[in-house]
């Protein structure tokens, strides 16, 4: 499964980590920070890996919220079948103004490590399934 982590600049670094214990478990992850190179069309290849993914992985920080790409990158998810139940809020610090919608969504609160944080994510991914690829060709 393929799984698209959407986290504001500042928290780059907390995405490479839970991104890394992901693909320890087998996940193929995309991250926007380390996928898109310099030069690259950056909506283009945001798009592909979108339509790509089946779940994401949001950060929720206070810059995470004010950021207009990551809105973006919700909303697509939001709206999107391939992500129902796969779209999985990680509370990186209190954050005010979260999207109502994400607040009736499962969190996981980051505590003591990004590992942690890693393996409830892990947790919430195999509880939903693996997604039905052909659910659409019907």
């Amino acid at each position: 499964m393929q799984v698209f982590i959407s986290h504001a600049q500042s928290d780059a670094e907390l995405a490479k980590q839970i991104s890394k214990y992901l693909e320890t478990q087998g996940f193929q992850v995309f991250d926007p920070a380390t996928e898109v190179a310099a030069g690259d069309n950056w909506h283009l290849e945001i798009g592909k890996a979108l339509e790509t993914s089946q779940a994401m992985v949001v950060l929720i920080s206070p810059e995470a919220t004010r950021s207009r790409a990551v809105q973006g990158e919700i909303e697509y998810a939001l709206g999107s079948k391939q992500f129902k139940g796969r779209l999985i809020p990680v509370e990186v610090e209190p954050t005010q103004d979260v999207p109502w919608i994400l607040r009736r969504l499962q969190w996981i609160r980051i505590q003591d490590s990004p590992a942690e944080a890693g393996q409830e994510v892990v947790k919430v991914l195999r509880a939903a399934g693996e997604p039905d690829v052909y659910a659409d060709a019907h």
